[in-house]
């Protein structure tokens, strides 16, 4: 029934949600359309201002190449008109006749040269040999700082290099650029610290007669080659082929927001890139009032119409309350299996679920509007219901509710239980009264049902032949105690007790009950209840009757732990059982005794041997001494008795072993060595070997442990084993240089858990046929014509008595052969 009405709630809340979360998408479908106008409006102002943005610094890009572009023209430009002028000073000093003096030309176009190009350090006139002829101007600062012996080697070395290369060329050559760190005193002069040789040649008939060499400042380059408008608008600066900045116009590097453009000074002669960038522009007060305008109001409008939206989503969460609540109480009503009605303050029926108009048989329509008395009571129980109704309705209704019959529509009667309580508006006054119906009809036939099968099981356990009783482990009470129990033992515990092997002490059970304590720290009695019962043998010592009982702990109906045991008198089976065991002794003692007497003529014929030594040794010994020659004891007489006692010596072992074979007694297990039982039962089966030119071969592995067992029925076991295997090859033929062979090993097994100890016995012989394998054990059934068919029968008795097991198997085929001859397997296990 809970599965039914689980059911009819699932299907109604499922329902329910589909319906909700199809309402609650309609109910945010208005939202879109402001979002979506929010979200163009965001992206086309965005993309205005990216679009100005865009605009602006591509012509801050297109302003920066073409100043650049200027600047590296008149740097070129400039470069041009110094080497023009240098060359038109060189021609001047080759036309002069004399160089002693300073021609009046010289002095003029090299001031001049020097006035209008500050970015010239130093000027030399130099001769064929590198000598210096006149240096201008003739400043005491530059003198001093390019005679200081750190930076005029480096000069120097550096002139010679490039004036080599002009004179082998007849050009003017350009030096790579030099770079010094300024003395202490000197630190914020910066025009020397990266500078470079420019030499013009001096050709006179054909001839380098000199030199002019010009000494530049990479700073001053900056200074006065580029423009000075441009320079207060850009940063340049003059930058290697690998990357170095060497001199800059600005000390302080540009920043990330700067842009940057480089040009190669390719008609200079040493390979320099012009690094070109733009200081940060100024702020862009209208660009960025009008960004954070735009998003100011996108923020705002969106901030507005998440309000709105948490504003609904309250709303509409207490809307999905009221209608998940509506909707939960209307599926329980509909859905529950319980009748319920109600009726205002004078008894009018004003509600009623489906369950109870299928509980009656009449529809709402019906039933809604209906006074006492109704029409589906019972005619006879009218006047007695009517009361009921009046008392129910004055509030003085019992709390376990009132039995009722109530009649359907088509005449059916069902029994039902009524409760009514009082029925409260929101307002939280009672407005009438509300009464739940419980069909009661399958309950009362389930009680009825249940008290017919108890009292059937009743029957049948006072009917049992075995005791039944179950004491409480709360209080040591006998809870229930059969027929059986009752006339045999009384209506006491001792009894249980007994039978119970005294686990549980009447002290310590009552001790359990002190204070009312759980001794079993709460746990639950199912948890401590196995599933399975235990099973032992007791014998009541003032009877002297043998119980089988079975004992388990249940859970009792008051929920406490208790134990249960049944009592089965075996006394008659244990007789019988002993009966048994001694036909048992009888069998194997008679299976013993005709081995022997089987194995007589052997046994006979292995006796007369020491004796006839013994009667020999002892007549030859007689005549020596009846000569009455001269006898020499030590030679004559002790070799002959030695060989006479150690004849007796043989003859007494074969005899102590067979009566150890012969001798009855009560089946035993000691420790003992198998080796030990081994040896003895290959003596015994050795005496018919040999007398049909049978070998017996042992083997042992290592370390063997000793074994717990019953030495005597496992030597009868084995000696059993070992006449089959004789019997088995003693008349097959041999072949020549070869004999019949029987092997006895015993080794640990290992593939069985847990490992045991194995004895085979392997033969030679024509094998078992596979019809007879399965019969091997089976009383009477024997394949010799003489034989019994009760040997291997007791083998296998003694065997599983043993806890062990005993199988036969043909061997298998070795060297394309078919297999010959059969082994016997013996599994005892280590442990006791």
């Amino acid at each position: 029934m809970k599965k039914v009405i689980h059911q009819y709630l699932g299907q109604a809340i499922k329902k329910y949600r589909s319906k909700a979360l199809k309402q609650r998408a309609r109910s945010y479908t208005f939202l879109y359309t402001p979002i979506l106008a929010i979200v163009l409006f965001t992206c086309a102002m965005g993309l205005i201002l990216w679009t100005l943005n865009y605009q602006d610094k591509n012509q801050q890009q297109y302003t920066l190449y073409r100043e650049s572009a200027f600047a590296k023209q008149r740097i070129l430009l400039r470069f041009a008109a110094n080497e023009d002028a240098i060359l038109e000073l060189s021609r001047e000093i080759s036309n002069s006749a004399s160089k002693a003096q300073y021609p009046e030309s010289f002095l003029k176009l090299s001031t001049k040269l020097i006035q209008d190009s500050p970015e010239i350090l130093q000027l030399r006139w130099l001769d064929s040999r590198q000598n210096r002829i006149a240096t201008l101007p003739n400043n005491p600062s530059y003198s001093k700082w390019s005679d200081r012996t750190s930076i005029k080697s480096v000069l120097d070395t550096e002139l010679n290099v490039i004036f080599s290369e002009a004179a082998e060329s007849n050009k003017a050559t350009y030096g790579r650029m030099l770079g010094f760190h300024p003395a202490e005193n000197e630190t914020s002069n910066t025009d020397r610290q990266y500078v470079f040789w420019h030499v013009t040649p001096i050709i006179q008939n054909g001839a380098v007669t000199g030199g002019i060499a010009t000494l530049y400042s990479g700073k001053r380059i900056l200074q006065h080659m580029v423009p000075s408008e441009l320079n207060g608008l850009y940063r340049f600066a003059l930058v290697d082929s690998s990357g170095k900045e060497l001199v800059s116009s600005n000390p302080k590097r540009s920043s990330s927001r700067s842009l940057e453009h480089n040009v190669t000074l390719d008609k200079t002669p040493i390979p320099l890139t012009l690094h070109v960038s733009t200081y940060p522009p100024p702020t862009n007060l209208t660009y960025r009032t009008l960004l954070w305008l735009v998003i100011g109001l996108s923020s705002f409008v969106l901030w507005s119409l998440w309000s709105v939206w948490k504003q609904t989503s309250k709303r509409y969460s207490i809307q999905k309350d009221l209608q998940t609540e509506t909707n939960f109480r209307r599926a329980m009503e509909e859905s529950i299996t319980i009748g319920l009605r109600a009726h205002d303050m004078q008894g009018k029926i004003t509600y009623v679920n489906p369950a109870f108009c299928e509980m009656t048989g009449w529809t709402r329509h019906e039933l809604v509007g209906m006074s006492p008395p109704f029409p589906y009571w019972s005619s006879e129980l009218v006047p007695d219901l009517t009361q009921k109704m009046a008392v129910a309705l004055k509030g003085n209704s019992p709390k376990a509710g009132f039995e009722a019959i109530l009649q359907k529509k088509n005449g059916v009667k069902i029994n039902s239980r009524t409760f009514v309580s009082p029925l409260i508006d929101e307002k939280g006054e009672q407005s009438g009264w509300i009464s739940s119906i419980v069909d009661i009809t399958e309950p009362i036939k389930a009680r009825q049902e249940l008290a017919l099968a108890q009292e059937r099981f009743t029957t049948v356990l006072e009917s049992l032949d075995a005791a039944v009783s179950v004491i409480s482990l709360q209080s040591g009470e006998l809870l229930f105690a059969n027929k059986y129990y009752r006339e045999t033992f009384g209506n006491t515990t001792k009894a249980h007790l007994d039978l119970a092997g005294h686990e549980i002490n009447p002290e310590d059970v009552g001790a359990l009950d002190i204070d009312s304590v759980d001794g079993f720290a709460g746990l639950p009695a199912s948890a401590l209840t196995p599933t399975q019962s235990d099973f032992r043998e007791i014998q009541i010592n003032q009877t002297k009757l043998w119980y089988e009982v079975r004992r388990r702990y249940i859970s009792w109906v008051d929920g406490h732990l208790a134990q249960l045991m049944i009592a089965t008198d075996i006394t008659a089976r244990k007789k019988v059982e002993d009966q048994t065991r001694e036909q048992e002794e009888k069998l194997q003692f008679s299976s013993r005794l005709t081995t022997m007497g089987e194995m007589a003529s052997s046994l006979a014929h292995e006796l007369n041997q020491p004796l006839a030594a013994i009667s020999n040794y002892c007549t030859g010994i007689a005549n020596r001494l009846k000569s009455q020659q001269n006898i020499d004891i030590e030679k004559d007489i002790l070799p002959a008795i030695e060989k006479a006692t150690k004849q007796a010596h043989r003859a007494g072992t074969i005899i102590q072993r067979i009566r150890g074979f012969v001798k009855r007694s009560q089946p035993q297990s000691v420790l003992v060595n198998v080796a030990t039982i081994i040896e003895d039962s290959v003596g015994l089966a050795e005496i018919e070997a040999q007398r049909y030119g049978v070998q017996i071969s042992i083997s042992f592995a290592d370390n063997l442990p000793k074994v717990f067992l019953d030495p005597i029925l496992i030597q009868q076991v084995l000696v059993n084993l070992l006449k089959n295997a004789i019997d088995a090859i003693k008349n097959i033929p041999v072949k020549v240089n070869s004999s019949k062979l029987i092997k006895l090993g015993v080794d640990i097994d290992n593939s069985v858990s847990p490992a045991m100890l194995r004895i085979r016995v392997m033969d030679q012989g024509p094998g078992i046929p596979e019809d007879a394998l399965e019969r091997l054990y089976e009383p009477f059934f024997s394949t010799k014509h003489d034989g019994m068919g009760m040997g291997l029968n007791i083998c296998r008795s003694i065997i599983e008595s043993h806890h062990g097991r005993l199988w036969a198997e043909n061997n298998a085929p070795e060297k394309d052969q078919p297999g010959i001859g059969c082994t016997f397997t013996i599994l005892l296990p280590l442990d006791k």
